[in-house]
């Protein structure tokens, strides 16, 4: 398991100030940001030559492509379908999104499942898992997801497990709920947290109180060797540039000092 950086956490700023940001921090690989609305480092209608020679420029390896749409209805199976056939051509193994896009807490199950199908049979065509992240109320936890993807039931539908949404959506904490992921498990989102549920503070990893000595024995023992970032949200509002740049490398520092593989 090789940890990098989440350009999600430069939300505010360009493409090309995480990708300076996160390298300057020591990562090697980063999980890319394409939401539409939100963080939008790469777009997928551009073409990747410019974006492929400026992570090379950094020596970063792009491993994630987090493309979270509403997955609850046509126009975001669209993009989540998109996103597949981008991440297929440009050799990047797991497409990251959510049930709901990035902002929805409470889904609709059924128009879910109408549509995970197309999803399914896209990414199986081309070789490309689909990580569903823990976020909203339906997949709010790990134990809470099992009975969902027991019922899609198909190898390519998997997890990207977050260590602070299990708090924020389901009031679980990630080292009693991570294990439930293991046999699903194709992206993990190491980020941080103060508070309580539904409390959004998500600082660098070591400032808040989730347990990643204990995560990354979980992920060890059950013999996890998939991708996984750094994630950092703050608390809804983000510094400027240098602030951001600072917290990247003290939370890679801190999670080197816990044994994870940040180079």
């Amino acid at each position: 398991m090789r940890v990098g950086g989440h350009s999600n956490t430069y939300h505010t700023r360009t493409a090309e100030e995480a990708w300076a940001g996160i390298a300057a921090a020591g990562y090697k690989t980063v999980e890319l940001s394409s939401v539409v609305g939100w963080t939008e480092h790469v777009v997928l209608d551009d073409d990747p030559k410019e974006l492929y020679a400026r992570l090379a420029h950094y020596g970063l390896e792009p491993t994630v492509l987090s493309a979270h749409s509403d997955l609850t209805t046509d126009e975001g199976v669209e993009y989540a379908l998109k996103a597949i056939g981008w991440a297929q051509r440009n050799g990047i193994p797991v497409m990251n999104t959510a049930i709901g896009g990035h902002s929805s807490q409470e889904e609709n199950e059924s128009a879910f499942l109408a549509g995970i199908s197309r999803v399914a049979a896209a990414a199986d065509a081309a070789g490309v898992d689909v990580a569903l992240e823990i976020h909203g109320d339906i997949m709010a936890t790990g134990a809470l997801t099992v009975p969902l993807l027991e019922r899609i039931a198909h190898p390519r539908i998997k997890v990207a497990y977050d260590t602070a949404n299990c708090e924020f959506y389901g009031d679980t904490k990630a080292v009693d709920d991570l294990h439930t992921m293991l046999p699903y498990l194709a992206n993990v989102h190491l980020k941080d947290k103060r508070g309580g549920k539904a409390v959004w503070d998500f600082p660098e990893p070591g400032a808040g109180h989730v347990d990643f000595p204990g995560i990354l024995k979980v992920l060890t023992d059950g013999g996890y060797d998939g991708p996984a970032s750094v994630e950092i949200e703050f608390d809804g509002t983000w510094p400027e540039l240098a602030g951001i740049d600072a917290v990247m490398k003290a939370g890679r520092d801190h999670l080197v000092a816990c044994g994870y593989d940040c180079g």
